[in-house]
């Protein structure tokens, strides 16, 4: 079995912020409405965290999502990024997460005068019908002023986010969304499938039949759509679900693609160090409580075997369209890939789902759609 060595690994900081002004129908991840809690007590928490986390090596990115990060007070939000950037410098990128509906001139301007280099607007469709269905507050128009006021106030780094398979959608009002989204003229584009998540009021809607989720084949045509779509528009995809630019991709998301490190702050974060994941309280009450006692703030954690380690590397890699550099890995693992995934890469290049050019092994076009029933092969060896 190989040793685990110490090689230089990125470190991104991922600050989650847990409120939202209403609940998105779809949305599985750790927030509450921001009505019933002081605000400004859990941000002070959150930087109470970061002095303590504060990172001895070098930290590349910052990522501050939600939750709605532009949901907070001006003072809050530019609290908050004005501390990050105090903290670390040198970073490389610095994205913040915001609703179309809750930005305007004066806050992006101050935004991206405190550092804030990238602007990651959750648009999710340009269809008023869908929008509703999703539970998204904003309206259609909210978006291109959203846009263009980030545009007037800097920012040269904007990404939109959509979502696709919506029920009730079909490919000409996807083709619609799209269409929308690059006369926009952004440089990053993420585009998701909708996922049923567990308790959320859409996966109750569909155990209850009160809705009908969007057939398979359609669901996948609009993913072959997306990348034929923002292909022809300019767009590269570098990630099954991400399109930039050239020279514009997120280089935050890569640092995770790429299994390197992570500090998580703020209720519900996740970490990676040093071969540890590790997850804070999901509560606010008990978050803050935490911090103002100094208490522990870690509701568990979990150190990664080398094999482990090594199958999670290649499973996120792969979502990758460049896929596993399999120098590098061997590097960072201190395995051959071509070996310890002898059976699948052997299975699935016969299968026209793998493909193997200049030491990277990569998902073929004709895998991507159903990306996750070629990379469970690599979840164990």
């Amino acid at each position: 079995m190989p040793v685990s060595i110490n090689i230089i690994m990125n470190t991104g900081l991922y600050i989650h912020i847990p409120f939202c002004r209403t609940k998105c129908r779809y949305c599985g991840f750790y927030s509450e409405c921001i009505d019933n809690y002081n605000s400004k007590k859990v941000i002070d928490a959150i930087l109470v965290e970061m002095q303590r986390r504060k990172s001895t090596g070098t930290v590349g990115t910052i990522y501050i999502g939600g939750g709605s990060p532009s949901c907070l007070t001006e003072d809050d939000l530019l609290q908050l990024a004005n501390e990050a950037v105090k903290q670390y410098p040198s970073i490389e990128e610095f994205t913040i997460e915001a609703n179309p509906g809750q930005v305007d001139s004066l806050l992006l301007t101050e935004l991206q005068s405190a550092g804030v280099t990238r602007l990651s607007i959750g648009a999710q469709s340009f269809n008023k019908n869908e929008l509703e269905i999703l539970g998204r507050a904003h309206d259609v128009n909210c978006i291109s002023r959203a846009v263009d006021e980030a545009r007037q106030a800097g920012f040269e780094n904007i990404s939109l986010d959509l979502i696709f398979a919506i029920p009730g959608s079909d490919l000409s009002s996807y083709e619609q969304n799209l269409d929308c989204a690059i006369e926009l003229d952004v440089q990053h584009i993420s585009s998701y499938a909708l996922t049923y998540e567990k308790n959320t009021p859409f996966i109750k809607a569909l155990i209850e039949g009160r809705i009908e989720p969007v057939d398979e084949e359609i669901d996948r045509a609009m993913y072959e759509m997306t990348i034929d779509t923002l292909t022809k528009a300019g767009f590269e995809q570098y990630e099954i679900s991400n399109f930039a630019k050239r020279g514009f991709e997120c280089k935050h998301n890569l640092n995770y693609w790429s299994n390197d490190q992570y500090i998580g702050i703020g209720p519900g974060a996740s970490s990676y160090l040093n071969h540890v994941r590790s997850h804070n309280i999901a509560d606010i009450d008990k978050y803050t409580q935490a911090i103002a006692n100094n208490e522990i703030i870690i509701a568990d954690s979990e150190t990664l075997t080398d094999i482990e380690r090594a199958c999670e590397t290649a499973i996120l890699n792969l979502r990758r369209i460049s896929g596993i550099n399999l120098p590098q890995f061997k590097v960072q693992t201190r395995y051959d890939a071509e070996q310890l995934f002898a059976e699948p890469i052997e299975k699935y290049i016969a299968a026209s789902l793998l493909a193997k050019r200049d030491d990277h092994i990569f998902l073929t076009r004709t895998a991507l759609p159903i990306a996750d029933s070629v990379l469970c092969d690599f979840a164990g060896v």
